[in-house]
């Protein structure tokens, strides 16, 4: 009896490999060892870079905001801790984009938090 290969799923699997490796440079875009490899860790550096892009976002969004409280004689600290003794719920990339975009209404609720 001749020796039986999964011939049709193994070569979908080199397909799908290798279509997600389209564009990549020389063997990594068509030597099938090569492109797992580099698609591997593509896809881990994908991951890890959802989750940095958020860590990067918030520290943007603390830096303007500190920036625009500054303006106004207050630190970033003192400015968060006011906010959540009056009770007002807004997260920081709404403050980051009121004090870009609408300093006047971002004045207005730093003088009611003064």
């Amino acid at each position: 009896m001749p020796r039986s290969v999964n011939a049709v799923a193994s070569r979908a699997r080199k397909k799908r490999i290798l279509k997600q490796a389209k564009g990549f440079y020389g063997k990594r875009k068509n030597v099938y060892t090569v492109a797992k490899n580099v698609l591997e860790k593509g896809l881990t550096y994908r991951y890890v870079g959802r989750k940095l892009k958020k860590r990067e976002y918030r520290a943007l969004w603390i830096a303007r905001i500190n920036a625009a409280v500054r303006a106004e004689g207050l630190t970033y600290s003192t400015f968060m801790n006011k906010l959540q003794q009056k009770g007002i719920e807004l997260d920081r990339k709404v403050l980051a984009d009121l004090a870009m975009n609408n300093p006047e209404t971002f004045k207005g609720l730093v003088d009611s938090v003064k």
